[in-house]
């Protein structure tokens, strides 16, 4: 597998492994970094033997996610991070809004380079914390062809009803996802408010949609 490839979906291996697992209970169990060592191999599994997440199949991939990441991901805090200070004058209909239309951005973005991750493996590295921690950072290597690639989970530790650790963050090589929309997202807040954001982002996911249902056609 080419680095390139590789790295194109390694952030799509990420919200995989955020949730490819048992019962919550377990989760909420777990060690940080025992939980994503499971999850990490669980998603291997599948990216490996599922037709469909092998062939970018966006469908096959939101169904997976839905189903089975959404529980392990507090996804209202990585968009509220992703949006920034802007966030908090959002009305709930357009924090929904903001949420939808980005996991569907997150997921068309790197769904298909699903059709390139073969022979992965990947190990943990030795995870610095205390009992008493509420946030952790649980540090990976992913391999595949050629030098390995580090893959980091930032994960918070989150009461009541299905209570445990849950990601909100992850890092390729250095680069925090939630860093790098930030700033795209507060370009297009200066220049046009929430709702234009929120346009932007529709505008684009149907433009990404139009695209797929072209070549699918072709």
């Amino acid at each position: 597998m080419k680095r390139r490839s590789l790295l194109q979906c390694l952030p799509f291996l990420s919200l995989v492994s955020l949730g490819l697992a048992s019962p919550l209970a377990q989760a909420a169990d777990e060690a940080p970094d025992a939980l994503i060592g499971r999850l990490t191999q669980e998603a291997i599994d599948i990216i490996q033997s599922d037709k469909g997440v092998q062939a970018g199949d966006l469908a096959r991939i939101k169904e997976l996610v839905d189903q089975k990441v959404m529980p392990h991901v507090d996804f209202q805090r990585m968009t509220s991070s992703a949006v920034g200070p802007a966030w908090r004058q959002a009305t709930p209909e357009q924090r929904a809004r903001l949420q939808a239309e980005f996991k569907t951005l997150l997921l068309r973005t790197y769904s298909g380079a699903m059709s390139q991750a073969k022979n992965l493996s990947f190990s943990i590295k030795p995870m610095r914390s205390a009992p008493e921690d509420k946030e952790v950072i649980v540090r990976t290597l992913i391999k595949g062809r050629g030098d390995p690639v580090q893959l980091d989970y930032r994960l918070v530790k989150t009461p009541g009803i299905g209570a445990g650790w849950k990601v909100y963050n992850f890092n390729v090589l250095g680069v925090w996802l939630v860093d790098t929309y930030r700033s795209q997202f507060s370009q297009e807040i200066n220049a046009k408010g929430i709702d234009g954001l929120i346009a932007t982002l529709t505008e684009r996911n149907k433009s990404n949609a139009a695209g797929d249902a072209k070549s699918n056609k072709g």
